[in-house]
């Protein structure tokens, strides 16, 4: 994959604005379940009531609990409230008595505004107090010998509790030893902060009661509250998961197109020896399969990639944040999904590679058929190739099925191990609660938290499977775009001779396949001129179109020198090279689109009446002027709707259309008639006028007329000259003309 990080360089900016929205995102689901767990503990349990130091509370009540405190406790909280008189008048007066209706008949004190750690330490002092008040009302009880279900008896439940009954106990507690409240006082700093905390609150949620305050409104209000920001918060996750999501489409989209142009303009520069190393189906399968799995690792990744890591380990913090003495539990989970992912990684990742391969044989034995369909018709091998088919298919299908089923595997494993961590986290936690070092809302966001690591691990695993695959995909992308192709055009170009334009010169050309033991062409030299025709002839493999494919640099001669208009056709530029020469292949090769555009390939500029004037020469009127719309008739891909005389007479026709200076004719005459190809020579033999003609043919009959005549035999010239000339001095020419001819022909 790294690779191909470059073709992400134009999409920097976005990735960083999906990285920071995933950040966002990340937060706010990470916040939710805090915000959850303080509405259990505070809104449902404490009654919105959030701070353990009341924020008022009666002259009578704070008397009362100063009994319990130290002096250093009572100097703390005397320090930070403020007496309000209820014989005081005023503005601010009327607002507090507004708040708690209490002071129209009492005193009462008012905290001053604090900071949030002085408030903290108000909130310990108001629980231990709490504590020590439940302590000494136990030795109290024991002492006395009492049973009943008030506090007084040893309840350590103050939330109902009747402060009248417990000031009038006051006097009795002033009497007690200063040792049993230093007892009280030493075993309620044992107790767990929450639980501090929780007595505090509902101290306070007592002396609130008293106040006369609206403890169902503050409830109300701070679920609300909470309720809002939750939904707030829910919603800027949402927004941002959805941009994220347009944004990785976008990234994913931009680098498949990017792919998929530069591996068609790589191809496109590749010289016929790449195109020997890489089948036509193996190029399909990169240009198509393996980009889109690049861009669908994109498109998931840009979300996971970023989004998996800060939701795993935020959720653990917050998790031991909620919790510290549960952290086993996540350890345990972790653990559990590590070794899974690595089971299914050693497993499913081999196969990958295999996949890939299979797809490319599938595709290539598809192509073939396809391609081949007359011909397997023909020999009556359906069965065969059916059988050939199915084989193929089942390979890649047994592959596919064994990879996904170590994937659907995982899933339910996942679910197995989030449901078990889930009951592990009910059944601990519960024990936590009972013990009251943990409160209710914090199990239910420890267990959301929890949730949240396994499903970043879940993320992770999805990436693992995919990340290999894409990543033998961008390798095989990669080493297309790596390839590069033995035919390129020099640093430095030379300009044609002006005076020499049409001339191919061959100067001692040897030329050896890529990988081969032995020459093709062994020390070929002519020269053709322009006004001439040159043909070649010889056996079958001979070299004649290796020969002839030297001159528009499909191949690079490995020895000798091919001029082209007197320059070395590796010194002048490929596109400048092949403006000067019409091609007609060996194989006739048509576009889709209507028979004008397939002539106007050779010159987009070509009027109307060049196109006929070409058509004509092709011997191509005829039957193009029987088709009801003419030259607009639509060509079907590869020119399958035509017969392959016509497709060799169009694709004659557009080279006519280019009028370059040289063409060259790859045994293009092969699928003709006799008589049309008589007539299409003597046609052509005007047209060309003062360009140099190369023709490869098979019959002799086609290059008669020919002023240079070369003849092949295994990759060497045997006999130069014309019909005559050869006749009589190249024994290997006699042998093909006579095998043609009749007596009298040769005569």
């Amino acid at each position: 994959m790294t690779k191909l990080a470059r073709y992400l360089k134009p999409f920097a900016l976005t990735v960083l604005l999906s990285f920071a929205l995933l950040f966002g995102q990340a937060m706010a689901d990470l916040n939710l379940p805090n915000i959850m767990s303080e509405i259990v503990n505070v809104g449902i349990q404490q009654s919105g009531i959030q701070d353990a130091a009341p924020e008022a509370i009666s002259a009578k009540g704070l008397t009362f609990m100063e009994t319990f405190m130290t002096a250093e406790q009572k100097t703390d909280i005397e320090k930070n409230v403020t007496l309000v008189s209820a014989s005081a008048t005023g503005a601010e007066h009327d607002s507090y008595a507004a708040r708690y209706p209490l002071l129209k008949t009492e005193d009462i004190y008012v905290r001053a505004d604090v900071d949030s750690a002085t408030a903290d330490r108000l909130g310990k002092t108001f629980g231990e107090t709490a504590w020590t008040f439940i302590n000494t009302m136990k030795t109290v009880s024991k002492q006395s010998g009492q049973s009943s279900n008030t506090l007084s008896a040893g309840n350590t439940d103050i939330s109902q509790e009747d402060f009248e009954k417990l000031y009038a106990m006051q006097p009795m507690l002033q009497k007690l030893p200063s040792s049993v409240f230093e007892q009280a006082r030493s075993d309620a700093a044992k107790n767990p902060d929450t639980m501090l905390i929780q007595s505090g609150t509902a101290m306070t949620k007592s002396f609130y009661k008293e106040l006369g305050m609206d403890l169902g409104r503050i409830q109300t209000n701070f679920i609300l509250n909470k309720g809002f920001w939750m939904l707030l918060i829910a919603l800027a996750g949402g927004a941002a998961a959805v941009l994220v999501g347009f944004f990785s489409s976008r990234i994913s989209a931009g680098v498949a197109r990017n792919l998929r142009r530069d591996i068609f303009a790589k191809v496109e520069s590749f010289s016929n020896r790449e195109f020997d190393q890489y089948s036509t189906a193996s190029l399909i399968t990169r240009t198509t399969n393996d980009v889109t799995q690049v861009q669908l690792v994109l498109t998931m990744g840009v979300r996971m990639i970023c989004y998996a890591p800060i939701l795993g380990i935020g959720g653990i913090i917050m998790a031991l944040s909620k919790s510290f003495s549960m952290g086993w539990v996540i350890v345990l989970a972790c653990v559990l999904l590590s070794g899974l992912i690595l089971v299914v990684f050693t497993v499913a990742m081999p196969k990958f590679k295999v996949v890939q391969k299979l797809i490319d044989r599938l595709n290539l034995v598809a192509r073939e058929n396809l391609n081949g369909l007359m011909v397997i018709r023909a020999f009556g091998t359906q069965k065969f190739e059916e059988d050939r088919f199915d084989k193929s298919n089942q390979d890649l299908t047994r592959t596919t099925l064994f990879v996904s089923r170590v994937i659907a595997f995982m899933m339910p494993t996942m679910m197995l191990i989030m449901n078990g961590i889930s009951l592990l986290i009910v059944w601990v936690g519960a024990h936590q609660i009972a013990s009251s070092s943990m409160q209710v809302g914090d199990m239910i966001a420890f267990m959301q938290y929890a949730m949240q690591i396994i499903m970043s691990f879940l993320m992770i695993s999805m990436m693992f499977i995919m990340i290999p695959r894409a990543s033998v995909s961008a390798g095989r992308i990669a080493e297309v775009l790596a390839t590069e192709p033995s035919i390129d055009d020099p640093k430095q170009e030379e300009k044609f001779r002006s005076d020499k334009t049409g001339y191919v010169e061959f100067k001692n050309v040897s030329f050896r396949y890529h990988g081969a033991d032995e020459d093709v062409l062994n020390h070929i030299s002519f020269t053709a001129k322009p006004g001439q025709t040159t043909a070649f002839i010889g056996s079958t493999g001979s070299g004649k179109s290796t020969l002839i494919n030297l001159i528009p640099r499909f191949y690079d001669a490995t020895e000798g020198e091919v001029l082209v208009n007197g320059r070395n056709v590796k010194n002048v530029s490929q596109k400048e090279l092949r403006d000067q020469i019409g091609y007609v292949p060996q194989k006739g090769v048509l576009l889709s689109g209507t028979i004008a555009s397939n002539l106007r390939y050779g010159d987009k500029d070509a009027t109307e009446e060049d196109i006929k004037t070409a058509a004509a020469v092709a011997q191509a009127t005829e039957f193009i002027d029987a088709k009801p719309e003419g030259y607009a008739s639509e060509i079907s891909q590869a020119g399958s709707n035509v017969s392959g005389g016509q497709k060799q007479r169009l694709s004659i026709a557009r080279a006519l259309v280019k009028k370059p200076a040289i063409y060259i004719f790859d045994d293009s005459f092969s699928a003709l008639d006799f008589k049309t190809d008589a007539t299409l020579r003597h046609a052509l033999k005007q047209h060309t006028g003062g360009s140099t003609v190369l023709i490869v043919a098979q019959r002799v009959s086609t290059i008669m007329g020919a002023e240079q005549i070369i003849v092949l035999d295994e990759g060497k010239i045997v006999g130069i000259g014309t019909h005559a000339e050869l006749l009589q001095n190249c024994p290997t020419y006699y042998e093909i003309a006579s095998s043609q001819l009749s007596k009298e022909e040769l005569a």
